[in-house]
């Protein structure tokens, strides 16, 4: 019995350190934008634009003000870590394809602004987990899933244009990416380490 806790604690501290790393660096570069009033949304993705897709790998980290930072790095760490803690073997994959190519995507195919914000990491994060519970339909999956859609579920309308300072280009780029990665990776037999 003593083991098992102590996996299960292994298992929470392995899940934490790349949702805590990421998320660290995401309120690092916001508190350097804050302490010095600069910001540095020209470090965004501006679709098209070849002097800016080195915004492909900035534009999770940059945020436009307090509250879009805390509503995207809340359910960040929470998704991320779930992601880490149920199917840490492919968790890196997962985790390093929503990022770059939910981002690429907006590159090429997003209105012509600067985007920013990891909300798009957020909403790849959100259907890798739930899709999964419909490729694979193990308990464990399906059970994650629900719970993840009853918590977050409301967020999906976010694919659908509205508001116009809104990037649901990275919405519905990160959701696409989730369900393709999801697909791709349910096909594996193990998932998970523990």
């Amino acid at each position: 019995m003593a083991s098992y806790k102590f996996i299960n604690s292994q298992r929470i501290n392995k899940s934490l350190i790349v949702p805590s790393r990421l998320g660290f660096l995401m309120f690092l570069v916001f508190l350097i934008e804050i302490s010095f009033n600069f910001r540095l949304n020209f470090l965004g993705i501006f679709p098209l634009s070849i002097p800016h897709i080195f915004g492909v790998l900035f534009a999770p980290l940059l945020h436009g003000g307090f509250l879009h930072l805390i509503s995207n790095l809340v359910p960040f760490f929470i998704l991320s870590f779930l992601l880490y803690y149920f199917y840490d073997r492919v968790a890196d994959h997962v985790l390093l394809n929503v990022y770059l190519v939910t981002n690429l995507v907006v590159w090429m195919a997003g209105r012509p602004y600067f985007h920013i914000g990891s909300s798009g990491l957020v909403y790849g994060l959100l259907f890798f987990l739930i899709s999964m519970g419909l490729f694979r339909a193990t308990f464990q999956s399906v059970l994650l899933a629900v719970a993840i859609f009853i918590i977050y579920g409301s967020i999906i309308y976010g694919i659908l244009p509205s508001n116009g300072r809104i990037s649901w280009e990275s919405h519905l780029a990160g959701a696409c990416v989730g369900v393709v990665s999801a697909f791709y990776n349910s096909r594996k037999v193990r998932l998970s380490s523990f």
